[in-house]
């Protein structure tokens, strides 16, 4: 399964955008070819399989990320010993 994904512009060069996914190390490539509008570093795109495909305000941008966090906070492993039954 594929996600898009929020991901903030760092660099732009040649109509390709180096961009941060989340607030860690992680950066992704994306061709800013299928945007209709303008976009400048510090923007946020959602990224679909190396294209961004819209700028996201940063309140949408953050709220996304965050459900994303969680979603992956409730997808980790149960210690089962933990459990009472």
């Amino acid at each position: 399964m594929c996600l898009a994904i929020p991901a903030r512009i760092e660099e732009i060069e040649h109509e390709i955008a180096k961009c941060r996914v989340g607030e860690g190390e992680t950066f992704i490539k994306a061709s800013l070819t299928l945007l209709a509008e303008e976009v400048a570093v510090g923007d946020y795109l959602i990224v679909h399989a190396g294209f961004a495909l819209r700028r996201l305000d940063a309140n949408e941008a953050e709220e996304t990320l965050r459900i994303l966090r969680d979603i992956v906070q409730l997808m980790e492993p149960v210690d089962p010993s933990g459990l009472s039954g």
